[in-house]
């Protein structure tokens, strides 16, 4: 008997079809949800529980803020409401480093550490918040998105640093959502929510939700929308949005929804 591929007729026309086995099973995200999505913004910025805090306290929306410890220290009473109201405190390294090309960081360049001077930054981050703040942090942030230390044939990716020491690590301005049965939980992709309009944020949250996928949007300021600042009105619009349950989304911060990924996928021999 002559064995003929799995095929469909469509319009006429013959396709191949998936193999049973090559069809992609839906991710279960809770309660049948269809997408998920985390808010976070880095750097610690004042404008982050000047303003932030008041904007998003009323909706009952945690969100993740990644620090650095020395803007933690300029805004200490604010940083401990944050603590106090819910929203996760992530790591984002002691000092922000990014490439020499940037001139603010020509002296805190990249290119200039090792994997073992990373490693440093990050602990002492930790230890530094842990005193200020009280809590343990177990997400990490990428500064510039960017993921080496070193220059040339001496080039090393930290990601692997990222992965023994945190439970996720998001990166910056990438260009994908996060295939919860797929990603590398070490370099989550973060997309950009400054200076969107509330239309642009809740398109991209339905792209995501077509894909099943986890969407952890990455600002920095809250105010007036602008460079590197989410609207603060478009803000309080995408949390009533995101809280409705008919549009299917479910909204938390990194940590919780990466633990919830990790267990859903060690829950299926991942």
């Amino acid at each position: 008997m002559l064995s003929l591929p799995f095929a469909l007729i469509v319009r006429g026309q013959t396709v191949s079809a998936p193999r049973p086995q090559e069809i992609k099973k839906a991710f279960p995200w809770p309660d049948g949800k269809r997408v998920a999505v985390s808010l976070s913004f880095d750097d610690g910025r004042p404008s982050q529980v000047d303003r932030g805090l008041d904007v998003l306290n009323p909706t009952g929306v945690k969100v993740t803020f990644f620090v650095v410890p020395e803007n933690v220290k300029k805004r200490l009473d604010g940083w401990k409401r944050a603590v106090a109201s819910g929203h996760e405190i992530a790591n984002h390294s002691l000092t922000h480093p990014c490439t020499g090309n940037f001139p603010w960081s020509s002296q805190n360049a990249l290119e200039g550490y090792s994997l073992e001077k990373m490693s440093q930054q990050l602990d002492d981050a930790n230890a530094e918040i842990q005193s200020l703040l009280g809590v343990r942090m177990v997400t990490f942030a990428y500064p510039c998105g960017q993921k080496f230390v070193g220059r040339g044939r001496q080039l090393k990716s930290y990601v692997p640093l990222i992965g023994e020491k945190f439970l996720v690590g998001r990166g910056f301005m990438d260009e994908y959502f996060n295939d919860p049965a797929f990603v590398d939980m070490a370099q989550a992709g973060g997309t950009v929510s400054d200076d969107l309009d509330y239309i642009q944020l809740v398109k991209l949250i339905s792209q995501a939700a077509a894909q099943g996928a986890w969407i952890i949007f990455a600002g920095h300021d809250i105010g007036e929308k602008g460079f590197q600042v989410t609207d603060a009105t478009a803000l309080t619009a995408l949390c009533k949005y995101m809280q409705e349950p008919a549009n299917g989304v479910w909204v938390d911060t990194v940590e919780k929804i990466g633990r919830y990924v990790q267990q859903q996928r060690t829950g299926r021999g991942e």
